[in-house]
């Protein structure tokens, strides 16, 4: 009975933490980054890229609040997170 309890639990707190991973994504339209583009960030959301097999360059997504706590979104390039273990 105590292991059901338990399994319960872990369940609850696993769809809560999906919950919330849905929540920040972005109602904001997404803006461009580009060289020079001021940010104001508060706090991240969320951080995404498009998946690559390989180390290269690929889109990725950031929702974030600014110092008005206001949601914002921002798209802009960055190299692959397959990168990371190679010069």
């Amino acid at each position: 009975m105590n292991t059901k309890a338990i399994c319960a639990a872990c369940l609850f707190a696993a769809l809560n933490i999906c919950t919330l991973s849905a929540r920040a994504e972005s109602t904001a339209p997404a803006h461009t980054y580009t060289y020079g583009t001021h940010l104001d960030v508060r706090k991240v959301l969320s951080l995404s890229e498009d998946p690559q097999p390989a180390c290269g360059v690929v889109n990725a997504h950031m929702t974030y609040l600014d110092s008005a706590g206001r949601e914002q979104a921002l798209d802009y390039r960055k190299l692959s997170d397959n990168c990371t273990n190679q010069n």
